[in-house]
C-alpha cells in the first residue's frame, strides 16, 4: 500500500494574522509568498482581518518606487484583564494586546478567605480599572489570572494547592466569569469573558522569555516567595507537564532535613527549608520581625545579617536541586524570582551550580534574576489570554462570530 499523500490546507484569515503578529510576513506580497494564495484570496483574507478590526496599516519606507504597505496587529483595538494572587496580597491591571499595563492597583489580600471572598474582592476592582486605563469595558477581551500553586490547564482549576486552602478543584474559570460580569457587565463578542487560569512561574516565565530571551530555546525561572516553583519555556510555549505538575520544585526532597515539615503536609521539602516562609519563621524567633516571605524581601534590603546569610544558604539549598534540573533540561537561562531573588541567594546558587554540575551544562548557561519584577506575572497572565484568543483556529471562530454579528444574523 502506498503512502497517503495530504493535500496542504488553504491558509486561514487565523493564518495570516499569525504570520502577522509573528512578524514572519507584514505585507501583501510577503504574504502571499509565505502561503502561496493568490492576491486575490490574500486581500478576502485581509478583508476579514480589517472588518474586525484587529489589523492596523502603515507605509514603509520607500525604496525608489511607491512606499509599500506594512500590515499590523494593532493592540489597541481590544484590551485584557491580569490579576496576579499572592498569599497576602494581590495585583490586577489593565493591559492592551501588547502587554502594556494602562492601568493598575494592589491591595492586601490573604488567599486562605477562601476563592469565593478573593474573586470576588478582586472583581470588585475592574471597573475603577477599567475607567482608569480609559479602557471601553466592552472591548475587555479576556481576563488572565496567575495563582500560587499547580493548575490543570485544561480545566482551569487549582490542583491540591499546598498554600491554597479551599482552592483545590474549584471551578475558578465560572465563579470569575460570574463575577465579571456582576461587576462590568457582558464580554467583547457577547456570552461569558474568556478567563484563562496557570501557575505564577509559568506565567512569569513566559513573560520574561518573550520579554528578554527570545532567543533562548530552553528557559527556565525558579520563582522563591512563600513557595519554590519553577516555570519552564521550550520554544516558545510554557511547558506543563500531562497535567500542569512541572516545575513544582518545592516539593523535592531534601536529604538532611527529615524533622522539616512543608505546607504540603510531607517532611523534607526543599520549599520546608529555603522558602520565604521558611526563612521568615527562622528569622522570626532571632528578632527578626518577619512572618513571610514580603517580610524576608524587606529585612534583605535594609541588610539584615540574618536574612543576608539565611538568603545565601538558600540559594546553596535550592542549588542544589537546580543541578538536576539544569543538567536534565540544558537551558540557556536560569531566571532568579521572587522575594529571595537578590544577590546573597544568587550567589549560594552559583556556588552549588558551578561546584556541582558538569561543566559542560554551566557553559553557555546565563544565570539572571528578574527584568520584570513585580509585573512579570500580570504580563504573562495578559500574553497567555492573547495567544490563546488569537491563536488561528481560535481567531477563525471569533472571526466568524463577531462578522456575523456585524451582518445582523442570528
Amino acid at each position: 500500500m502506498g503512502e497517503r499523500v495530504t493535500t496542504p490546507q488553504p491558509v486561514s484569515a487565523g493564518g495570516l494574522l499569525d504570520l502577522i503578529r509573528s512578524g514572519r510576513a507584514n505585507t501583501r506580497a510577503a504574504l502571499q509568498r509565505a502561503t502561496g494564495l493568490s492576491r486575490s484570496t490574500v486581500g478576502q483574507r485581509l478583508d476579514l482581518l480589517n472588518r474586525a478590526g484587529w489589523l492596523r496599516h502603515t507605509t514603509g519606507a520607500s525604496t525608489g518606487g511607491r512606499p509599500s504597505e506594512r500590515i499590523v496587529f494593532d493592540p489597541a483595538h481590544a484590551s485584557v484583564l491580569a490579576v496576579d494572587l499572592e498569599t497576602r496580597h494581590a495585583r490586577a491591571a489593565v493591559l492592551d494586546l501588547a502587554g502594556a499595563i494602562l492601568a493598575e492597583h494592589t491591595g492586601p489580600l490573604d488567599i486562605t478567605e477562601g476563592p469565593d471572598h478573593v474573586l470576588d474582592h478582586v472583581s470588585g476592582w475592574f471597573p475603577d480599572l477599567i475607567a482608569a486605563a480609559g479602557a471601553d469595558a466592552s472591548r475587555v477581551c479576556g481576563i488572565g489570572l496567575s495563582v500560587p500553586g499547580p493548575v490543570d490547564w485544561e480545566a482551569g482549576q487549582v490542583v491540591e494547592p499546598p498554600i491554597m486552602p479551599g482552592w483545590d478543584r474549584y471551578p475558578i474559570r465560572e465563579r470569575l466569569q460570574e463575577a465579571y460580569a456582576r461587576h462590568v457587565g457582558t464580554s467583547l463578542e457577547g456570552g461569558p469573558v474568556p478567563v484563562l487560569v496557570d501557575n505564577d512561574a509559568n506565567l512569569m516565565a513566559l513573560a520574561e522569555q518573550q520579554a528578554s530571551h527570545r532567543d533562548c530555546g530552553a528557559f527556565v525561572l525558579v520563582k522563591v516567595s512563600t513557595g519554590i516553583g519553577a516555570g519552564v519555556v521550550v520554544d516558545g510555549h510554557v511547558y506543563r507537564g500531562i497535567d500542569g505538575g512541572a516545575g513544582d520544585i518545592g516539593h523535592i526532597r531534601v536529604h538532611d532535613r527529615a524533622d522539616a515539615l512543608c505546607m504540603c503536609g510531607s517532611y523534607g521539602c526543599l520549599a520546608a527549608v529555603a522558602s520565604g516562609r521558611a526563612l521568615a519563621k527562622e528569622l522570626s524567633g532571632a528578632d527578626g520581625n518577619a512572618a513571610s516571605g514580603s517580610d524576608v524581601r524587606r529585612l534583605l534590603a535594609e541588610g539584615h545579617p540574618d536574612a543576608i546569610r539565611l538568603a545565601r544558604e538558600a540559594g546553596r539549598r535550592v542549588g542544589e536541586v537546580l543541578v538536576t534540573v539544569v543538567t536534565l533540561l540544558n537551558p540557556g537561562v536560569l531566571m532568579l524570582a521572587g522575594d529571595l531573588s537578590g544577590v546573597p541567594f544568587m550567589t549560594g546558587v552559583r556556588e552549588l551550580l558551578y561546584q556541582r554540575a558538569m561543566p559542560r551544562t554551566t557553559a553557555n548557561l546565563q544565570i539572571v534574576t528578574s527584568r520584570l519584577g513585580d509585573h512579570a506575572g500580570l504580563i504573562g497572565a495578559a500574553t497567555t489570554v492573547v495567544e490563546h484568543l488569537y491563536s488561528p483556529a481560535r481567531a477563525d471562530a471569533r472571526l466568524a462570530g463577531i462578522l456575523s454579528s456585524q451582518s445582523g444574523r442570528p
